[in-house]
């Protein structure tokens, strides 16, 4: 044993070894690409993957443990449930909602859920996948999330919650909406994908919730390649997540544990013969969303580092805001309202209709410069063949969300970022608007 302990200790110092090997290339302006986002790590992270994969328990084990443990510890929450990606997470998240266990208060067919079109796809796909009714209501331009105002107009009889993202790290009003959910009896979700970190009336976003939800992918504040995660401070719906994502039983044994609720062989379930194996129950129609622990053993080293992170895109945000507030009378600044305290995602750039140039001719600039760009998310989500004919609403019209779709973009804040980066940026910007502005 103490042989194999010697050999781990020696393949990790070499593990280290590799990665410190090949140190940073200065940054050529014009010649290295300027990324939007990606992957920031160093040998901790290697030697955690490594050190995992000695280890060869394939499925979720200590490192998610210790992952999910960790982010319930930060978030002050008391569950978090490790996924597989950020939709998985937004899906098991909603899928909880419709639960028979939530009695009166389960989500069931053709109920409604308001939402926004101005986000990703996955926010709104597990709502039509349960077959509810999504709800639309437009987004602010500058901070491109929804006031409340728009929020409280969208309610009916029918409605039942509310799931919106914090849209590239900018918070809504969620102490507000958390108090105007409970006065309607609805749920909320927060989708927190864009947003760990972010802070709103000095409290972390995803803790407001009924239930928040994560992206670890390689674009997101940390990443374990894929992987995401669903947080709630609800016993019963904690519950009720982990038994969708592990293929809807109704044991909540951890992986190679046995007969942690002492009644394995004790219980009458349905019309299933008293004492059936309580591993093999099921009390839901649900799936096999889990983690492997060599992406969680990623994860806990990235975790440790995420308010470095976090200030390092605050840092790269502030700089390109101050360095773009020159031009606001062509571009929107992208702002957070006054509770908010981001971690920011990106950095978003609308171009004002009246501006005597197009996104298009902005953004091809900056991709001939090899900064990368990318539209925000899918802009009106209605206007993709995908939605042509869902089932849904529109309350209060669509314009700000019609605006994104034809005049915003968004630049990388994350922390793989130089300062000479974010001097190229600028620079980039400052001769475009020169030439064009």
């Amino acid at each position: 044993m103490s042989d194999r302990k010697s050999l781990r200790r020696q393949i990790l110092e070499q593990v280290q070894a590799f990665h410190a090997a090949e140190p940073a290339p200065p940054f050529r302006p014009g010649v290295d690409p300027v990324r939007y986002a990606g992957r920031h790590f160093a040998a901790d992270e290697m030697t955690n993957l490594v050190d995992a994969s000695l280890d060869f328990w394939l499925t979720a084990g200590r490192f998610t443990e210790e992952f999910e443990a960790n982010l319930a510890e930060f978030l002050g929450l008391g569950h978090v449930a490790l996924v597989n990606s950020g939709s998985s997470a937004n899906l098991l998240a909603f899928a909880a909602l419709t639960s028979p266990q939530l009695k009166d208060r389960r989500v069931r067919p053709g109920d409604e859920v308001i939402t926004v079109a101005a986000g990703f796809p996955t926010t709104v796909n597990p709502i039509l996948q349960h077959q509810a009714v999504p709800v639309f209501v437009d987004v602010e331009l500058g901070t491109y999330v929804p006031s409340l105002a728009r929020i409280e107009a969208a309610l009916s009889p029918k409605t039942k919650a509310v799931m919106i993202a914090h849209t590239m790290g900018v918070p809504y009003a969620v102490r507000e909406l958390r108090a105007w959910c409970d006065q309607h009896n609805l749920w909320l979700i927060e989708d927190n994908c864009d947003a760990l970190g972010t802070r709103y009336d000095g409290r972390l976003t995803s803790t407001y919730g009924d239930l928040g939800t994560f992206s670890f992918y390689p674009a997101h504040h940390i990443t374990m390649g894929e992987g995401g995660a669903v947080a709630t401070g609800n016993d019963d719906l904690a519950r009720i997540v982990r038994s969708f994502r592990d293929w809807g039983r109704d044991c909540y044994c951890a992986g190679g544990e046995n007969n942690t609720c002492g009644k394995r062989f004790s219980q009458q379930f349905g019309t299933l013969p008293f004492g059936y194996d309580h591993k093999y129950v099921y009390s839901h129609i649900g799936y096999n969303l889990k983690v492997t622990d060599m992406q969680a053993a990623i994860g806990v080293a990235q975790l440790r580092k995420l308010e470095a992170f976090t200030a390092a895109r605050k840092r790269n945000h502030a700089c390109l805001a101050e360095g773009l507030r020159k031009h606001a009378r062509h571009l929107v600044p992208h702002v957070s309202p006054p509770k908010g305290d981001p971690s920011w995602f990106g950095h978003v750039i609308t171009v004002r209709p009246e501006a005597p140039f197009s996104r298009a001719d902005l953004v091809n600039a900056l991709e001939s410069a090899k900064i990368e760009t990318r539209s925000l998310f899918c802009g009106n989500l209605l206007r993709h063949p995908a939605y042509a004919e869902i089932p849904h609403r529109v309350v209060g019209g669509l314009t700000n969300s019609d605006t994104i779709t034809t005049h915003t973009f968004f630049l990388g804040v994350y922390p793989g970022l130089t300062d000479a980066m974010i001097r190229y940026v600028l620079e980039t910007v400052d001769r475009f608007m020169g030439e064009r502005g």
